[in-house]
């Protein structure tokens, strides 16, 4: 049975080459990076010279990048803080963001009665930006939060233009890379943008570490305590093999982006093709079909499948060695359907199967092949 991994929107496969990098620091670096003695001071110095690598992709200060065990405490760390130490009292955000963003924030209106304006959003899943600049007129001291690509459907978001709506009318701005990071450039010394969240899973680094960009001088403070590491900022003893794997995996990104961003888009470009020449009443959801307007490692079709057929599609994926996903991977075994698609859909292709495909560099296009087979099979 042929298998296809087409579910790199949840997590990437590592690279060898991190895994090896990693295995070397588990062997040899050992020792606790808060230790003063030879071995801590290596595993301290490891971190660092990451920290500085990073940061340097970004053209912002070592210090200003924090590690995290992921997007999602990267996102709590935030707005968290934002609400308990800044004075933030209003949230301005979508309802298509990710549930670390949306299940935090609901949170925080309970802990400490903020308001929470949700921008509009249309039918393609883009952010009205004329709705965004009116909700800014307030009085509150606000934060922006909108994820710069879309986890389900794709859409990329006009961060640019959005940090500097923010930046002008006083407005924090925070926001979700995970799906982006190691796939886009962001040059924070030219944006305004205040805080954003990676997670190294997603461009084929170690699931476990992520990290927080955290403009200097923000004054954020702590939301785990015990030691003093990550400059007091998150404590709890570094996980090195993590944080090396993650540096080692964002610079192999990086300097093979051109290359594999135009191999992966292909991939998608052909994935599009094929679908509509073999089931021309299939329908993308979002902007994930339009080459230009959405990432280039994912798209989300909702299938001409009877509603009666349709509960059993991923199951038979599956069984032909096929993985995709019907949303994000964190709503895995809920019987709810996806929150951004009830929020773009009509009730009419809610009831149809929706299913995203996202590719790697890992992929190729007799993957692509496979997967149109087995679908018409499935539905014929």
């Amino acid at each position: 049975m042929n298998t296809v991994y087409f579910d790199n929107a949840a997590t990437t496969q590592i690279r060898d080459e991190v895994i090896n990098c990693m295995s070397d620091v588990m062997k040899i670096n050992y020792g606790n990076a808060s230790s003063t003695h030879s071995y801590g001071r290596q595993s301290k110095a490891l971190i660092e010279s990451s920290r500085k690598r990073i940061a340097s992709h970004f053209n912002v200060s070592a210090a200003e990048i924090v590690f995290t065990s992921g997007g999602t405490e990267a996102d709590n760390l935030v707005l968290r803080s934002a609400v308990r130490d800044l004075g933030v009292t209003e949230i301005i955000t979508s309802k298509i963001e990710h549930h670390a963003i949306l299940h935090t924030v609901d949170e925080l209106k309970k802990e400490f009665n903020i308001s929470i304006q949700y921008v509009n959003v249309d039918t393609y899943g883009d952010i009205d930006l004329t709705h965004l600049a009116e909700v800014l007129q307030s009085t509150h001291k606000q934060l922006v939060t909108l994820m710069h690509v879309n986890n389900e459907i794709g859409n990329k978001l006009d961060i640019i233009k959005v940090a500097h709506l923010c930046k002008a009318n006083n407005a924090l701005f925070h926001s979700d890379t995970v799906q982006s990071v190691g796939h886009y450039r962001l040059d924070l010394e030219t944006i305004p943008i205040d805080y954003l969240a990676a997670s190294a899973h997603k461009f084929h680094g170690p699931k476990g570490v992520g990290f927080a960009f955290l403009r200097k001088n923000s004054g954020l403070r702590a939301s785990i305590f015990g030691g003093e590491q990550e400059r007091g900022l998150r404590a709890g003893t570094e996980s090195i093999h993590n944080i090396v794997g993650m540096d080692e995996a964002l610079q192999m990104a990086y300097d093979n982006l051109q290359k594999e961003s135009a191999y992966i888009l292909d991939i998608k470009s052909y994935f599009i093709n094929q679908i509509k020449a073999t089931f021309p009443q299939v329908r993308f959801n979002g902007q994930s079909g339009n080459l230009e307007n959405s990432t280039y490692t994912l798209v989300n079709v909702c299938l001409p499948i009877a509603s009666e057929k349709a509960g059993l599609l991923q199951f038979q994926l599956d069984l032909k060695g096929i993985a995709c996903s019907k949303g994000s991977a964190c709503q895995s075994g809920s019987a709810q359907s996806s929150h951004v698609l009830t929020e773009i859909l009509d009730e009419d292709h809610l009831q149809r199967p929706s299913v995203r495909f996202s590719f790697s560099r890992y992929n190729t296009k007799a993957d692509v092949d496979y997967v149109i087979e087995v679908l018409k099979e499935f539905i014929e």
